[in-house]
């Protein structure tokens, strides 16, 4: 008991630690001191937005093509493994490969791998975009993970019109087409689902802690993955839907703690006893 407890509050402080570091606002997260113009967003901007839609269902039967040019459904990739969904378009001159450079830079510290214990479907909501292109891009960032069998569970799709306005809507993310650019206005964000298919958690920004990932996945994984140290952060954080990452629960804390002081006493009161029938 006493090195549980001892384990408990080890883990959850220290982790505490590092959670209140992360909790500093990243340089793409800070907003600036200068006051826009005019408090009025454009017009194109009140369309789009990232609204969480936990815990519903993905639809399966959408259909897409994979980077090698073949017909597949979303719910191919669903029933045994949590997944990370990202939506992008491949052609996006920024922000698109900034959301892929910072999951996969997350991804790259993790113990877990793609492919092995979480796999990544990555959808582009261009209509107009190719198989080929989609090719080129799962190449390149199945190189930069560097980790052996990737390339079996980072999977790239395109799609048309019908089947992508179904997932983008599922999932609650809203995008504009800006003729005059030909550029997609878009916000920043990657989603984790259940093995099933269902919204777990929503991550915004180009940045995502890797702490925050990987608890994400083992909950989406309904704790079958992990170690039995993942398992107490577990009890030390929680997910916080309006700021979209997990937080200390100091008061978790506190009532798991009592729990284990009033259990360490009652079994204390025992063996005194115990002792004095002796």
């Amino acid at each position: 008991m006493r090195t549980f407890l001892t384990a408990l509050i080890v883990t959850c402080l220290s982790a505490g630690a590092a959670g209140a570091q992360s909790d500093t606002p990243s340089l793409y997260e800070r907003q600036s001191s200068s006051q826009p113009p005019s408090n009025k967003l454009p017009e194109l901007l009140t369309d789009i937005g990232l609204d969480q839609r936990l815990d519903a269902q993905v639809p399966p039967d959408l259909r897409f093509r994979d980077e090698a040019g073949r017909e597949v459904r979303l719910g191919d990739y669903f029933g045994t493994k949590p997944v990370i969904l990202t939506l992008v378009y491949y052609e996006c001159p920024m922000l698109c490969t900034q959301v892929l450079n910072g999951l996969t830079s997350a991804l790259g510290v993790l113990s877990f791998s793609i492919g092995q214990e979480f796999d990544v479907v990555t959808v582009s909501f261009d209509p107009k975009e190719t198989p080929e292109l989609a090719s080129a891009k799962k190449a390149a960032y199945v190189n930069r993970y560097k980790r052996e069998g990737a390339g079996r569970g980072w999977h790239f799709l395109t799609g048309d019109e019908r089947s992508i306005a179904a997932l983008t809507k599922a999932v609650g993310f809203r995008y504009a087409y800006n003729a005059s650019i030909d550029q997609y206005a878009h916000v920043s964000g990657i989603m984790v689902l259940t093995p099933e298919g269902r919204l777990s958690r929503y991550f915004y920004g180009i940045e995502y802690g890797p702490r925050d990932v990987r608890l994400a996945l083992i909950e989406a994984a309904d704790r079958r993955i992990g170690t039995p140290a993942d398992q107490l952060l577990l009890y030390c954080f929680h997910y916080d839907p309006k700021s979209a990452r997990y937080s200390f629960a100091i008061m978790r804390l506190v009532r798991t703690l009592g729990v284990a002081t009033v259990l360490a006493m009652v079994g204390g009161i025992i063996i005194l006893r115990r002792r004095e029938r002796r």
